[in-house]
């Protein structure tokens, strides 16, 4: 009896486990189907985001699709317009002259044959120079790639979300290889030295370069990256953040940077000495402008680094440079190219990318690699070559300026468009100032592009041309020229 007694309470702990255990499995059951209700009810919406911002973006496409509808149809028409103006001047000037034919009167047919002769011959001269050419082709230069989004959307699925590693460690800005030109800035970074944990990406995050929130402007594997557009005549906070499966590093430290000033004389005092093999770097070029070229080289930045504990100078390490070197006073000037990866694939570049043509009949435009939206900017191109007349055009353009036409054909470009003779200023098709006085080869055409007084003036061989050409000018510009075959500047 003790042994069966001492084995039924055994058996009693168990028994009482058990119905814990069952109480334990029935609120498991409870918990899974509200679980289940709520991950549903968290796809459904995640998957109605995706769709929604689909349905955003397509209407985003569907709206450029129009607008290019409505360019090709505008262009059309206007030549339509003008090529149905200049058919029925033709038609007139045509039957007057068969009438001219029909006078019995020698005496009074030689008074007018002259004057009607070098009419016909100057209106069949208007009918050339491309006429006679659809100014816009019927084609739609549009294609979706929607390869990646469909692949990306095959191998949308779950992730465990279990925590395999930590997040990674904040990131180290190396100093050494920051450095700003003109109005562009290139970071670098790297993991901490004794860092052992995997890191999938970083996040580059830059101010407004007015103290500004800060906004994401790299995302990737990369640990150096350029960013190109800043304001000139700016200081702009920079910090990243590593990121893996797991989270989110805290953020490095902020570097703090300065673009390049605006010049108000030609001497200036630099802040630290300069070697003289640095200096070669500010150097003339012809596509320059009137800018201050911030103290600032490969491997030596005019930067600050903040934390919120402490503030770090590197005017220090800058003391390293020569010191015996005592240079005082130079032109410091912002200086660029001509830009390749944005021009039209019929351009030809050539002597450092300083110099260009072309290898069609048909105008095609080129940008400058620095674009301005503060400050007061000239720059000057020499005319190399000239031959047949043609009509380059000089002047800015927005990054998405039409590369297939006229320097001015579109609403992104204003240019003053010059022959041999005569120019004139053009934006979004309009024509207006003809001014007497054209170019020939080795003539020289000045830009002067003033953001603070909103206006764009030019120049030929040092003398205004015509007046001011363009006011209210506002946001960011990049030098632009169109050109054909039968030109190189």
């Amino acid at each position: 009896q003790s042994q069966l007694s001492q084995a039924l309470n055994g058996l009693s702990d168990r028994a009482k486990e058990a119905k814990e255990f069952l109480v334990q499995l029935r609120n498991m059951v409870q918990q899974i189907q509200e679980n289940s209700v709520e991950f549903e009810a968290c796809l459904v919406a995640q998957c109605d985001a995706l769709i929604d911002a689909l349905n955003r973006r397509k209407a985003q496409l569907l709206a450029r699709v129009n607008k290019e509808h409505e360019h090709k149809l505008k262009v059309v028409r206007d030549q339509i317009s003008h090529c149905t103006v200049k058919l029925r001047q033709t038609t007139g000037l045509m039957e007057y002259c068969l009438e001219v034919i029909k006078e019995n009167d020698p005496s009074g047919f030689l008074q007018i044959s002259d004057a009607l002769i070098r009419r016909v011959h100057l209106t069949e001269d208007q009918w050339g120079k491309g006429t006679l050419t659809p100014r816009m082709t019927t084609d739609f230069d549009l294609n979706l790639d929607n390869a990646p989004l469909l692949q990306s959307i095959h191998q949308l699925d779950f992730v465990q979300m279990k925590v395999s590693s930590p997040v990674p460690a904040p990131p180290i800005l190396q100093l050494e290889e920051c450095c700003t030109h003109n109005n562009s800035a290139t970071l670098s970074w790297k993991q901490p030295p004794l860092s052992t944990v995997q890191v999938e990406g970083y996040i580059l995050e830059l101010d407004d370069g007015n103290g500004g929130q800060f906004r994401e402007v790299y995302v990737g594997k990369e640990t150096m990256c350029t960013v190109d557009g800043l304001h000139f005549n700016s200081t702009y906070s920079a910090r990243v953040k590593a990121f893996n499966k797991t989270g989110v590093s805290p953020y490095s430290k902020t570097l703090v940077l300065q673009t390049s000033e605006d010049t108000q004389s030609e001497e200036q005092t630099l802040p630290f000495p300069v070697p003289l093999e640095r200096s070669q770097l500010r150097r003339m070029s012809p596509f320059s402008s009137t800018l201050n070229l911030q103290p600032s080289f490969p491997g030596r930045s005019y930067f600050e680094l903040r934390s919120s504990a402490h503030q770090l100078s590197l005017h220090s390490s800058l003391q390293s440079l020569n010191s015996a070197v005592d240079i005082k006073k130079m032109v410091a000037v912002a200086w660029f190219s001509f830009d390749p990866s944005s021009a039209h694939a019929d351009i030809i570049f050539s002597n450092d990318n300083l110099t260009v043509t072309c290898n069609s009949y048909d105008d095609r435009v080129v940008l400058g690699k620095t674009g301005f939206s503060k400050g007061l900017h000239y720059w000057e191109l020499s005319i190399d070559r000239y031959d047949n007349h043609p009509d380059p055009a000089f002047g800015v353009a927005r990054i998405d300026v039409l590369k297939d036409a006229m320097l001015g054909k579109d609403d992104k470009a204003w240019a003053m468009y010059v022959d041999n003779n005569r120019s004139w200023f053009m934006h979004n098709n309009s024509h207006t100032n003809r001014t007497e006085g054209g170019i020939t080869k080795g003539a020289t055409v000045g830009v002067l592009l003033d953001l603070t007084r909103r206006t764009l003036t030019f120049s030929i061989n040092e003398d205004q041309q015509g007046p001011v050409a363009f006011e209210n000018l506002e946001g960011l510009f990049f030098p632009a020229v169109s050109l054909n075959r039968n030109v190189q500047v």
